[in-house]
């Protein structure tokens, strides 16, 4: 379930209207036709009533608004989706909301706003079918947004997002959609595609794209709008721009508007469908080991070199021929290979094989160098190909591996021992004969090829066993592509081909300084090609550290290649944080917008930043790729557990997770019901270890309620870069060095009264003096407060940030803060940090574990010791002695003015020492008391002289005597008031302390904000020496 915070970043960046009351809307037709006149002195008379009659027709509820904004940082694009429909009729209408998202992009997040009520997403690890049948009947009415493959695709591959639900009679309903995706560089450029396809004529549509990046764009254009069979190789670079489009450019940003009117949306199509838009741009590229960037603990490494020599290539085309192939097929294959052959390099050398139920070879036994005669014979080869017969896959690879193995062992490839071998495999159906179990064809393939060569592969059309090509490609360090059915396919294979054609490097090894990093991304690589990019993301174990020391070794053609270089890391952190900011992303609405966007928490500072959102991207492609390439089912379950806690962390919509939705109830009268049913797994009946639970927070709104409990672990670990001696490195079991399992029934122990909770609201219980004192602190949003630092000597310090939401109606206050984050820094006897969010945990101790909130586990590491309450509590344990507890407080259909947050309370300080300060801590070994005060000597009256000072009483007027309390021999005025606690469910009674708790804490306000949620520094001030 997201934040609010998210919400309102959404539409702050795609709705100019902000959350509006419905009833203050204008249900009249004009709403849809007010843009027509946008045109009036352009449009034609006719055009303009032609739209105006299309849209009085409609029956469907009608898309005033569709907005799609992305900003890329650093190739990294973040995508907001926001769609408004307006169901003009007076009875409830169903609405469908359908967007096409690039197949290799996550959703993030999804939210509905239905008759005013918000309906969050939520994402859950994926679960076993539902049985069918009268069992499928109890389940709840829960959405499962669809993501299918389009039949309308593009030349790219694309998903389509879908879903539908009922908007009540003259109403709206929005839907926000955000996503991400790493941009991949293919022959030279970056290319950004947002399928503009909303099936109708939309009143204000706005395509956006902003493009932030660390080196200055070399180039940038913008394509004509893109449908069916057009290719992205030959679009016409001088074409004109897509109408009502506007660019702007400086050295290193660029932003790109697209926003016809309905007049001219019309102009181009009345079915809604205009097609791609599509942004292709490239940057300046930095010599020797390429771009590094550093933020917030992790770095991205771009490498992409040029101007080195072509490396020669071995390669075999093994080309499909069956009966299928017949027709459109066959002959934009023929005219792909035959563009193909006048590529060839002079040193390369070739070989073709077709198949059917029968199998080819042009050249039999040996591969051919690339001469005129050659190039004229394989033409002809190519020429004469007959489609007929069924597919014999696993025969046809045999025959192409043993054509690479054949030339690789004879003395013409030794003495090319830095050539490049290739198998380019393309089909267009399933195996039909020959071998026919998808097991061994692919076993049969990795033995064959044995690591000496790269297979890349080739599916064509809708009737392909795409896993099969995708992981005999993975298998064997190349990569797969689709072909639609309706695209073009002589462009599009041609253009594969220019890819992988041109290998610069090959056996790409990338290190970093051992002992600096963690967590490394994929730094091996086979071969680099021509026009492409290597990225590779990390931690950085140590950000105190001046340098990163950075090495590249490679082959060309003719030598082995190393590159080395220390990089100043806090120069490159300083130059991201400077580039941000000059493009308005490092603070304010900008910076919630890309930075933390889709997060799961995502206004706590240890939030992730573009960089680390990045790194949880590729990790995840890196675990369903190993996890595909797995042979054993322990490996597939590891590979899996780590890719599902990525996940799940970064709130991923991946193969390994599900997106359910609440759904609004329409009643039989057309209107929305009060409430809806709440979102629950069929599988969770029952809360797992509910006896520790503390109950949920009931302050101004239902929270959330009902989530699962998993009995499994939900404890995941990337392995990381160096394996320390003695040390797992990987997600250990219960006999390793982290432990996790299902909680016990008595996890949770009796806690104290000593908290920061709510607004947020702190209480302290002094058990000597059996007194409990209570005070707020007005913070500021984005500030990090000390609550407990005994650093020096237990190691321990709890740091929280605060966050802003409005004041709901009728209140008092301006603005109101809570705590989004609680970080747990143990440094003794070695270094280990907790961070908490209302979503997840991160629990970095031997191992680095990323556990959702919504999973009931328990985890040992070290000293350090997590049991989550799904939903509820985190409760953390060092080393036996210190213990605290924090409160997930999550709202399931929440107000503009709530936000998810944190309560923070102290279960057990007796492995604190006397030293310990910080909002809450500095009272936890002190003795206080209550004292009488003289009206006069608090109203105004010289006890000495007797006269009254300016403004106050004198004798003759004595008002009731005043409560106050001592404490560090500072007398603090004090008055009774009860707070609610754990959550609501008991009430205290305290003396409370006003004016930001001045006097009763040591210094003020700003001595206990500090830079950063990891800061540890000690206590530097004196106690606050006023006494009276």
């Amino acid at each position: 379930m997201e934040t609010l915070v998210l919400l309102s970043t959404l539409i702050l960046c795609c709705c100019p209207f902000g959350f509006a009351q419905e009833d203050e809307l204008k249900f009249e037709d004009d709403i849809i036709f007010s843009d027509l006149n946008l045109d009036l002195n352009v449009a034609p008379r006719r055009v303009r009533r032609q739209v105006k009659t299309m849209l009085t027709k409609e029956t469907k509820p009608h898309m005033t608004e569709l907005s799609v904004k992305t900003t890329i940082i650093s190739r990294y694009a973040f995508t907001a989706v926001y769609c408004k429909m307006f169901n003009r009729h007076s009875s409830a209408a169903e609405g469908t909301f359908h967007f096409q998202i690039p197949a290799a992009a996550y959703v993030s997040n999804f939210t509905m706003m239905v008759g005013g009520r918000v309906f969050p997403s939520q994402i859950k690890p994926r679960e076993k079918k539902a049985k069918q049948g009268k069992d499928a009947e109890k389940e709840p009415p829960t959405a499962k947004p669809k993501n299918t493959a389009s039949n309308n695709q593009s030349e790219g591959d694309m998903e389509t997002f879908k879903m539908a639900v009922k908007i009540p009679g003259r109403n709206f309903a929005v839907f926000m959609l955000t996503y991400e995706e790493l941009l991949q560089r293919r022959l030279g450029y970056y290319e950004h595609v947002t399928s503009v396809r909303p099936l109708q004529l939309v009143s204000r549509l706005t395509v956006e794209v902003t493009i932030v990046e660390h080196s200055p764009v070399t180039h940038l254009e913008v394509l004509p709008l893109r449908n069916g069979k057009t290719s992205s190789g030959n679009a016409d670079a001088k074409a004109a721009l897509p109408i009502s489009t506007v660019v702007q450019r400086n050295n290193s940003f660029c932003r790109v508007k697209f926003n016809p009117s309905i007049v001219q949306q019309a102009r181009l199509t009345t079915t809604g469908i205009l097609g791609d838009f599509v942004v292709r741009y490239d940057v300046e590229r930095e010599m020797g080991i390429g771009d590094i960037q550093v933020l917030d603990g992790y770095f991205v490494h771009y490498f992409a070199p040029r101007d080195l020599p072509v490396v020669p290539k071995n390669v075999v085309f093994v080309i499909d021929t069956s009966a299928s192939m017949l027709g459109t097929k066959m002959r934009q294959t023929k005219e792909a290979l035959f563009t193909i052959l006048r590529d060839l390099g002079p040193n390369d050398r070739f070989n073709f094989v077709s198949f059917s139920n029968r199998v080819r070879v042009w050249q039999p036994g040996k591969l051919v160098p690339v001469t005129p005669l050659n190039v004229r014979d394989a033409k002809k080869f190519i020429y004469m190909i007959t489609p007929t017969g069924g597919t014999d896959i696993n025969s046809a690879f045999q025959s192409g591996s043993s054509l690479l193995n054949g030339f690789l062992s004879s003395p013409e490839a030794a003495s090319n021992h830095n050539s490049v071998s290739l198998i380019i495999f393309l089909t267009d159906g399933r195996p039909t004969s020959g071998e026919l179990q998808t097991a061994s064809i692919l076993a049969n393939a990795q033995r064959a090829v044995d690591e000496r060569f790269c297979v890349f592969t080739i599916g064509m059309g809708d009737d392909v066993d795409y896993r099969l090509l995708d992981r005999m490609a993975l298998e064997n360090c190349g990569m797969m592509r689709r072909i639609p059915e309706e695209a073009d396919a002589r462009s599009l294979l041609k253009g594969f081909y220019d890819e992988i054609g041109t290998p610069l490097l090959s056996d790409i090894h990338v290190e970093y300084s051992e002992d600096q990093v963690e967590y490394v991304t994929q730094h091996l690589f086979t071969n680099y090609f021509n026009g492409s990019e290597i990225v590779i993301a990390g931690k950085l174990t140590n950000r105190s550290a001046d340098t990163l020391h950075v090495q590249v070794t490679a082959s060309n053609s003719d030598r082995s290649i190393v590159m080395e270089k220390d990089v100043p890391l806090r120069q490159r952190e300083l130059e991201t944080e400077r580039r941000m900011k000059a493009a308005g992303l490092l603070t304010g609405a900008g910076l919630d917008a890309v930075r933390r966007a889709g997060s799961s928490a995502s206004e706590s500072e240890g939030s992730p930043g573009y960089i680390e959102r990045l790194w949880g991207f590729m990790s995840v492609k890196d675990g369903l790729r190993s996890r595909m390439r797995s042979h054993t089912s322990r490996e597939r379950d590891e590979h899996t557990r780590q890719a599902t806690g990525l996940s799940l962390a970064y709130n991923f919509l991946t193969p390994l997770t599900d997106m359910t939705v609440e759904k609004p109830q329409v009643l039989a009268d057309g209107t929305l019901a009060t409430e809806a049913t709440p979102t629950q797994s069929p599988a969770t009946a029952n809360r797992a270890g509910a006896a520790n639970e503390l109950p949920e927070e009931v302050e101004e709104e239902e929270k959330v309620g009902g989530a699962s409990a998993s009995s499994s672990s939900s404890s995941q670990s990337l392995t990381r870069k160096k394996e320390q001696p003695g040390k797992s490195s990987k997600v250990s079991k219960a006999t390793g060095s982290a432990a996790a399992k299902r909680p016990s029934k008595k996890s949770v122990t009796k806690i104290s009264k000593t908290s920061a909770d709510g607004d947020p609201h702190f209480v302290v219980e002094f058990p000597l003096s059996k007194l409990t004192v209570c005070f707020n602190i007005n913070g500021e949003p984005g500030h990090v407060l000390r609550l407990v630092t005994d650093h020096a000597q237990s190691g321990v310090t709890v740091n929280g940030k605060l966050i802003g939401a409005p004041p709901p109606p009728g209140s008092h206050k301006q603005l109101r803060t809570y705590f989004s984050t609680i970080t747990i820094v143990a440094d003794k006897p070695r270094r280990s940090y907790i961070e908490v969010t209302p979503k997840k945990v991160i629990l970095d101790g031997r191992d680095r574990m990323v556990l959702p909130c919504d999973k009931s586990v328990s985890v040992e590491s070290g000293d350090l010791a997590v049991v989550i309450a799904a939903s509820a509590n985190v409760t953390v344990t060092i080393r036996g002695t210190i213990g605290f507890v924090i409160l997930l407080h999550q709202y399931k259909n929440p107000a503009p003015y709530q936000r998810d947050h944190l309560g923070f309370y102290i279960g057990n300080s007796k492995g604190l020492s006397k030293d310990t300060h910080g909002l809450l801590g500095q009272f936890l070994n002190e003795e206080v008391g209550l004292v009488e005060l003289s009206a006069n000597a608090t109203n105004g009256t010289n006890v000495a002289t007797g006269q009254p000072t300016a403004g106050g009483a004198t004798q003759s007027t004595p008002l009731p005597p005043r409560t106050a309390l001592k404490v560090k021999g500072r007398t603090v005025p004090v008055v009774k008031k009860s707070r609610r606690i754990y959550s609501g469910r008991q009430t205290v009674d305290c003396w409370f302390a006003r004016n930001n708790a001045a006097k009763l804490i040591d210094g003020d306000y700003g001595n206990y904000v500090v830079s950063h949620m990891f800061d540890t520094g000690s206590w530097p001030h004196t106690s606050n020496s006023n006494t009276d």
